[in-house]
């Protein structure tokens, strides 16, 4: 299994490689429309999300594939899934500011095996597999190791179209008072890298997909981090609701402090 784990995260790493630089080829020359109100989609991102389909294709023809721009596909391996956002943080990226990236994951019977983050703009490749630690551009990283949440920055995740008498604004001001910062950045998969590599310490979202935090998940937890399911919530990949923090003693705290909604996970669209 470990040369299994090996070969399916360097494909990881290749197929988010290919879908950067298929978003960094489309910059200026990409239609913006709306899948939902304030949610855009663009051609590139069907573009590079072909361009991850056609190389996982290449090399693992059997397996399934869940990609956010509508292409889920049991394989007839149906043990493995390949979990791919082609681009995470489209609203950034349509309005030509840095802060989007690809998440590309793989899981075997349920559990993530290996994933990659890439940022183009920085040429960052967050990658991690299953009992092998997290790295960035190759270098080993962790979790900042932040136990406090004064002394935490922390990141959010709000759902798209949030109104302002929701629950997500009073968490939102609730952790803004508690902890030294508070961060959104547009792109759910890049607040999980830098929850792994130790830039941020903090994350909680209650509105994402499986393929905005698939790999993302991964790297936290074999950086050190930790992932927690919110208050009510089960640890669920395909309805995620949860924390990620640097540490037990800050889940802990956050878990405290933010308050949700009992029952089922809202089926709005993600914005990071």
């Amino acid at each position: 299994m470990e040369s299994l784990t090996e070969t399916l995260l360097e494909t990881s790493r290749q197929a988010a490689l290919a879908a950067g630089e298929t978003l960094l080829d489309w910059r200026g020359k990409f239609q913006v429309r709306e899948k939902a109100p304030a949610d855009l989609v663009t051609d590139a991102d069907l573009a590079a999300q072909q361009a991850t389909q056609n190389l996982i294709a290449s090399r693992h023809p059997t397996h399934g594939f869940l990609g956010e721009e509508g292409v889920d596909l049991s394989g007839e391996d149906s043990r493995f899934r390949w979990i791919v956002d082609p681009l995470d943080g489209t609203v950034n990226y349509a309005h030509g500011a840095p802060g989007y990236c690809v998440s590309v994951a793989v899981e075997f019977e349920g559990k993530l095996l290996a994933g990659a983050i890439y940022d183009p703009n920085l040429r960052e490749m967050y990658s991690a597999a299953q009992g092998q630690g997290a790295h960035l551009n190759g270098e080993p990283i962790s979790a900042s190791g932040i136990t406090e949440i004064s002394q935490a920055m922390v990141v959010a995740s709000f759902a798209a179209g949030v109104t302002r008498e929701s629950f997500e604004i009073d968490n939102f001001v609730d952790i803004l008072v508690a902890a030294q910062s508070l961060r959104r950045t547009g792109s759910a998969a890049m607040n999980l890298a830098y929850v792994a590599a130790g830039r941020f310490d903090g994350y909680w979202a209650n509105n994402n997909h499986a393929w905005d935090i698939a790999a993302g998940w991964l790297l936290v937890q074999e950086a050190g981090g930790v992932i927690r399911p919110m208050p009510g919530a089960d640890l669920d990949l395909d309805q995620p609701r949860f924390i990620a923090a640097s540490t037990p003693e800050l889940a802990d705290q956050l878990h405290t402090i933010l308050a949700f909604p009992q029952g089922p996970a809202k089926t709005t669209t993600s914005e990071a």
